[in-house]
């Protein structure tokens, strides 16, 4: 698989998702490259911003396995993971499998499970497996993560604590619709748009998923200059020494700017990373990494400012 044929996939997947989805084409454009990265994605918005609705058309369209689940107060670990049922004809214990064993979870509400429960993910999402009872299970390929959080209402939430974050490539955050974008919607409600009734929309799937490890090949082909590498880590080191923040960007982060920039550029159609490609991953990955110190939020700053704030300060490479 070449670039060219990324590109081709990608815009196939926008005019799919574009029978479902209205005015949330960068959000799904930042799950896509997550999946094609091999990275989970925390999805903050208000309720009823279509988040849900975003990962179930991601899923439906490399057709992959979907589960859901609901994080509430009182989930436990077990409840995601599963648990060990003793069979009574067998005289054997067998793993009941928990809804983890999938492709692309949607972990609803995250910050609602207290951090026990949130941390049961912890090994899933970084080692794609899951340890119960001395036994390895791996999980399915692809596997991924998509998380949703409220960012308006505190009470009866758990933040999730820093190790947790750093388990997420990107942080997207999904805003209200736009005048021109919400009449559209009730459009398609009036005309018998059903949000849980995918198939009737006639989407199709576009990437089956046995082919994400061949577009990731592919991927892994992208050149990235020595400037470019250059340049990266230095937004990193900036960000580490900016006035405004209290924590600055982890090797990991840059790490993870270089390899959604590979997979933004392949699928742009090309087979080498340009500093624009950098600085359109480079919020989503830095957005939920850094912490603002109070003087700097007293100012009205917010992460994105700040992050543009850092790329604005380095010096772009030829």
């Amino acid at each position: 698989m070449e670039p060219t044929q990324l590109k081709n996939i990608h815009e196939t997947l926008r005019r799919e998702a574009d029978k479902v989805l209205v005015g949330l084409e960068e959000p799904f454009e930042m799950l896509t490259i997550a999946l094609l990265t091999g990275g989970h994605v925390l999805l903050e918005g208000v309720p009823g911003t279509a988040k849900t609705l975003m990962a179930k058309t991601l899923a439906q369209l490399v057709q992959a396995n979907f589960n859901r689940i609901q994080f509430t107060p009182d989930l436990m670990p077990s409840d995601i993971l599963g648990t060990s049922v003793f069979d009574m004809n067998s005289g054997q214990f067998y793993l009941k499998k928990g809804p983890i064993f999938t492709q692309i979870l949607l972990a609803d509400e995250i910050n609602r499970a207290p951090a026990k429960t949130q941390s049961a993910l912890l090994e899933a999402m970084e080692e794609r497996q899951v340890n119960l009872e001395g036994t390895r299970y791996p999980l399915g390929m692809p596997f991924m993560v998509i998380a949703t959080q409220n960012p308006i209402e505190y009470e009866g939430t758990y933040p999730l604590p820093e190790a947790q974050l750093d388990r997420f490539l990107f942080k997207v955050t999904v805003p209200y619709s736009d005048l021109e974008t919400e009449i559209e919607v009730l459009r398609r409600y009036h005309n018998g748009f059903d949000a849980h009734d995918l198939a009737a929309t006639g989407l199709t799937a576009k990437l089956p998923a046995e082919s994400i490890a061949e577009a990731r090949q592919a991927i892994n082909q992208v050149v990235v200059e020595e400037g470019v590498l250059n340049y990266i880590a230095q937004v990193a080191a900036a960000s580490r020494q900016s006035p405004d923040l209290t924590l600055g960007a982890s090797t990991r982060a840059a790490t993870h700017v270089l390899l959604s920039s590979k997979t933004f550029a392949a699928l742009q159609g090309r087979d080498f990373v340009t500093p624009d490609d950098v600085k359109f991953v480079t919020p989503a990955v830095y957005r939920h990494r850094i912490l603002l110190k109070p003087e700097a939020e007293i100012e009205g700053l917010n992460p994105d400012a700040v992050i543009r704030r850092l790329l604005g300060q380095v010096e772009v490479p030829r």
